[in-house]
């Protein structure tokens, strides 16, 4: 079953955090997966306007989406967008209606 990273995230500074957004693509499709929606338009329709870009990302499952993050490739990545360079939330979901 498919699963989406959905990210959030406010850049502090844009030439560091640019060394992250510059390596993501080829690490995630390393485990399958595919951009559907990345730092486009938006609108803020309820809640905080803290965060000004947006991600989501396909992968063919839970576990590739869990894998993909844990890989040292992606934590080497997202070193560049830490300690100071940005604030993300990132959250792995899975396709469906899990509530009936």
């Amino acid at each position: 079953m498919k699963a989406y990273w959905v990210a959030r995230s406010k850049i502090i500074d844009p030439v560091r955090y640019k060394k992250y957004t510059d390596q993501v693509p080829k690490i995630i499709s390393k485990f399958g997966g595919k951009v559907l929606a990345r730092g486009g338009k938006f609108k803020i329709l309820e809640g905080t306007d803290k965060f000004h870009r947006f991600v989501i990302i396909e992968f063919p499952t839970l576990e590739d989406g869990e894998n993909c993050w844990k890989s040292i490739d992606y934590q080497d990545a997202s070193f560049h967008r830490k300690n100071g360079a940005g604030e993300v939330d990132l959250i792995l979901v899975e396709e469906g209606d899990f509530t009936q």
